[in-house]
């Protein structure tokens, strides 16, 4: 294990909880993202709202690390992997995924996931609509699932959650985090232009706050 990164171990999987911001199953060769959100600055655009394109170019960088230093046999992109509407930025983003021939790429559907069908069969994806189980008792949803029995394990995006980390002279940063719920695990967005829902932990629930050097489990007040 990475000493910047946490490591979760189950009886079955073992998840390592990156600074990526992406979950690793080492022994599957998994990699694990939520909410990359590509195309949202040209969806702004079109509404008037002048953001420029290179905010995705850092995710495309960030990704291009990612497969090159871990070497997943599969990546599964936990949903909103596209913002809403259809522009030229799909062909981007499908270019560069089509490139990495030995990856298998997988899209469980979210609620930001809603062009044709027809794009969706012509991408690299191989696109799941409802929520999937990769391994016995493990599994994948775009949303956390509500009904979630006691041996099963969900892991989710969605929320784009994030912690306020408060210091001396009322000095606080707000930091995405992993949102581990006893048997649910929320990811915090992968994408660069995404926002964060701030969540306080109570009864046992463990946070994991994301730096650019290292993941840190924080403790509750």
């Amino acid at each position: 294990m990475r000493t910047h990164s946490v490591q979760l171990n189950y009886p079955k999987f073992t998840l390592e909880l990156l600074k990526e911001k992406v979950v690793w199953l080492q022994t599957e060769k998994i990699l694990l993202i939520a909410d990359l959100h590509f195309g949202k600055a040209a969806h702004f655009r079109k509404s008037g709202i002048p953001i420029p394109e290179p905010i995705h170019h850092q995710d495309l960088n960030r990704l291009n690390l990612l497969f090159g230093d871990f070497k997943p046999e599969a990546v599964y992109f936990l949903g909103d992997i596209f913002h809403s509407d259809v522009n030229d930025q799909w062909k981007v983003l499908n270019n560069f995924l089509g490139s990495f021939r030995n990856i298998e790429f997988h899209l469980i559907l979210g609620n930001h996931d809603i062009l044709s069908e027809d794009f969706y069969s012509e991408s690299c994806f191989t696109i799941h609509k409802r929520p999937l189980e990769i391994i016995d008792g493990l599994f994948l949803s775009h949303e956390p699932l509500e009904i979630l029995s006691e041996e099963k394990f969900n892991i989710c995006g969605h929320i784009h959650p994030g912690v306020r980390m408060r210091g001396r002279a009322r000095q606080s940063i707000n930091l995405p985090c992993f949102y581990l719920n006893h048997n649910q695990l929320i990811l915090p967005a992968f994408g660069i232009f995404t926002g964060l829902y701030t969540i306080t932990p109570t009864n046992g629930e463990r946070v994991f706050g994301v730096t650019p050097e290292r993941v840190i489990e924080l403790k509750s007040e």
